[in-house]
Formats: C-alpha cells, sequence, structure tokens
C-alpha cells in the first residue's frame, strides 16, 4: 500500500449504518430505539426480580442476573451512539471512541459467552450431582467464577484493543457496520495485520470452541441423566431446567457462527450485519422473555412485582 493513502494520526472513522437510503432512517431508528428500551428494561426486571426475592437467590439465577446486566451494558455500548448518529444524521465517530466501543463490546460479548459456559455448568451440577449441589455450588465458588469471567474478558479485551494501536489506517475511514466491529477495522489497516489475525483465531479457539466444547459435552451427560430417570414427570422437570438456557445457547452460538461465516465466505458486509443484529441486539432482549416465560419461579415473582407496584 502506498504511503499516500496512509493518514496519520486517525481522526476519526464513518460508521455506514444498516442503510445509507434517508426514508429508511426514522424506521430503523424507532426499531432500534424500541428494541433498546425493551432489553434494558426487561433486564432490569430480572435483575431486580432475582434481588428482591430471596427463594432466588441460588447460583442459577445468581449467573442470570449477571448476564442480564451484562446485556444491559453491551446494549448501551452500541445502541445510544447509532441512534445519536441518525438523529444529527452524522456517522462519525471518534478514533478514541471507536477503539472504546471495540474493547468494552469485546469485553461484554465474550463475559456473556462465559456466563452462559457457567450456567450450563450450573444445570450440570444440579441434574447429573443433584446429592453434592449445594456443596459444589456454593456461593464462595460462584463469585469466584464471575471474577474469573470478568478478568478473563477484560484481559481479552484489552489485547485486541491494545493491538489496534500498532495499526496505521487508510483513508477512507467507513465502516459498513452500525458500530466499530472488530473484523471490519481490520480489514480498513494499511500496515501488517497478521499478529492481529493470529490474535483473533486464538480467541475463537480459546474462548469461542473451547467452552462451547464444554457445553456440548455437558449437555450430553445431562441429557444422559435424564434418560436415566424413571418417571415422566421427572424428566420433564429436569429439560424445563435447562430449557431456557439451550434455547439462548442456541441462538447466541448459532448467530456468532453466522457472523464468522458469512466474513469468511463472502466480501459483502450486509450478510455479516444482519447476523450481528441477531447477536448483538436480538438475542439481549429476548434472554428476559426467554428466562422469564419458561420459568414458573420468575413469572411469580414479576407478577408480585407488578401488583406491587401498580397499588403502591
Amino acid at each position: 500500500m502506498k504511503s499516500e493513502n496512509k493518514t496519520t494520526p486517525v481522526g476519526e472513522f464513518h460508521l455506514l449504518g444498516l442503510s445509507e437510503d434517508p426514508e429508511l432512517q426514522p424506521v430503523i431508528f424507532g426499531l432500534f430505539l424500541s428494541m433498546y428500551l425493551v432489553t434494558v428494561l426487561g433486564n432490569l426486571l430480572i435483575i431486580l426480580a432475582v434481588s428482591s426475592d430471596s427463594h432466588l437467590h441460588t447460583p442459577m439465577y445468581f449467573f442470570l442476573s449477571n448476564l442480564s446486566l451484562t446485556d444491559i451494558c453491551s446494549t448501551s455500548i452500541i445502541v445510544p451512539k447509532m441512534l445519536l448518529n441518525i438523529q444529527t444524521e452524522s456517522k462519525a465517530i471518534t478514533y478514541v471512541g471507536c477503539l472504546a466501543q471495540v474493547c468494552f463490546f469485546l469485553d461484554f460479548l465474550c463475559m456473556d459467552n462465559l456466563l452462559l459456559t457457567m450456567m450450563v455448568y450450573d444445570c450440570y451440577v444440579a441434574i447429573c450431582h443433584p446429592l453434592h449441589y449445594t456443596v459444589i455450588m456454593n456461593p464462595h465458588l460462584c463469585v469466584q467464577l464471575i471474577l474469573t469471567c470478568l478478568l478473563i474478558s477484560i484481559v481479552d479485551a484489552l489485547l485486541h484493543t491494545l493491538m489496534l494501536l500498532r495499526l496505521s489506517f487508510c483513508k477512507h475511514l467507513e465502516i459498513p457496520h452500525f458500530f466499530c466491529d472488530l473484523a471490519q477495522i481490520l480489514k480498513m489497516a494499511c500496515s501488517d495485520t497478521f499478529i492481529n489475525n493470529i490474535m483473533v483465531y486464538l480467541t475463537i479457539f480459546l474462548l469461542g470452541i473451547g467452552p462451547m466444547s464444554g457445553i456440548i459435552f455437558s449437555y450430553t451427560q445431562i441429557v444422559s441423566s435424564i434418560l436415566r430417570i424413571p418417571s415422566t414427570g421427572g424428566k420433564y422437570k429436569a429439560f424445563s431446567t435447562c430449557g431456557s438456557h439451550l434455547s439462548v445457547v442456541s441462538l447466541f452460538y448459532g448467530t456468532a457462527i453466522g457472523v464468522y461465516l458469512s466474513s469468511a465466505v463472502t466480501e459483502s458486509p450486509r450478510k455479516a450485519i444482519v447476523a450481528s443484529v441477531m447477536y448483538a441486539r436480538v438475542i439481549p432482549m429476548l434472554n428476559p422473555f426467554i428466562y422469564s416465560l419458561r420459568n414458573k419461579d420468575m413469572k411469580g415473582v414479576l407478577r408480585k412485582l407488578t401488583l406491587e407496584t401498580c397499588f403502591s
């Protein structure tokens, strides 16, 4: 790449968004604002329900409340800036702001991934080792697991972000996405991105394939244990315990794999954007509905909170 095509330092990037059609901007604004409000409200209700009822002070709901908090944070990193750009008819985001968005989004995305793994481990212990559940999943271990997930996520996000600082970029700094996506930023770099790509593949292997393999193994053990339960009612209760989590895991990894494959197979970013909307916006919005509508305890607490709010 010729030197005149580089710019130092980088002032700002331009996010092209979902569409450049001016007539679609109000529709996109209304849709994403609604999704954002539903996501924040739904996940806040989950956190409030878990914290207010002592019956929900269990490892499963402890992990669920942390997942809800992570979903609120990951959504708030992206959507408000996107809505502001649509409202002001500006596509600009500063270089520092873009790096911060990459860092925090990777942090919360990794945290989501690891929390889902911790939740399936909780299901595994509850179904495969029920007599030792309270001993294994003690409060001290749960807090340690959360702190470990947070530490791993922060280190991973910082490594990728610091590696971006060594890159130089070309003059046309247009990101064909609605947020600062790491893969799209690497494609715009004029300098060598070999080390950055190695880091990405290493992360996918360690923090993507690793947890997913653990989840698959855990579910094979869970299904094997459930099939050995003699009563139909016992089998149904065991399946319902992990049904919500299985739905969320399938959505999360299914869309994540879709993003990776669409980026690897085609140069067009539009297909990757659709999949990104799913795992970055839709799944955090659906999580509260999946976990509350399929859970009698959660529905009972939410109904109680609603009645108390209405009659207070």
